[in-house]
């Protein structure tokens, strides 16, 4: 029974580190274009995002993705054997882990005021996060071999519609349309 509960926790806090893993990129792209804007404008602006940003990242997505790890360290400790889906899946969250410590540098950059990427650069960057998405979901619901290489062959075929979503909204923002 207690393994349930930590299970349901687990969940809880995947969904709230990933609102945060979606939303501090975006924050970090506004922060970025406020760059353009004229010195008052800018100040005000940045200094307000960047507000934004260290509620975002140590109230929410930190906490999360540290609850988000015990509870999971507790229901897989709890889950006995260790299938390979599971093994798959524990390297993809491993990795999602260091894009958020890469989100980190970013946010300790901008908290600084140092800009190092464009707004394209972060438009991309902002989908890393529903591409782990949806593959470890698909992974976790799936857990089959022939499951998993169409799953691969799905999230590649994803990742690639998402860069031509991205390069087609730039063309568009670029022609004032």
């Amino acid at each position: 029974m207690t393994f349930l509960y930590f299970k349901a926790l687990h969940i809880i806090f995947v969904v709230t580190w990933f609102a945060g893993l979606f939303y501090i990129p975006r924050l970090f792209i506004y922060y970025t274009e406020a760059t353009t804007l004229p010195e008052g404008e800018r100040t005000v602006l940045q200094r307000q995002l960047a507000l934004m940003q260290r509620r975002l990242w140590y109230g929410i997505t930190w906490p999360s993705a540290v609850i988000t790890l015990i509870m999971g360290l507790s229901t897989w400790y709890n889950y006995g054997a260790t299938p390979g889906w599971l093994i798959i899946k524990l390297c993809l969250v491993a990795t999602l882990y260091l894009y958020h410590i890469a989100c980190h540098v970013i946010f300790r950059q901008q908290q600084r005021g140092i800009t190092r990427y464009t707004s394209t650069q972060l438009r991309i960057w902002n989908e890393v996060a529903t591409i782990f998405l949806v593959g470890i979901v698909f992974l976790v619901v799936l857990k089959d071999a022939v499951s998993m290489l169409w799953g691969i062959l799905g999230l590649i075929a994803f990742t690639g519609v998402l860069l031509m979503a991205i390069r087609t909204y730039k063309r568009i923002r670029e022609s004032g349309s």
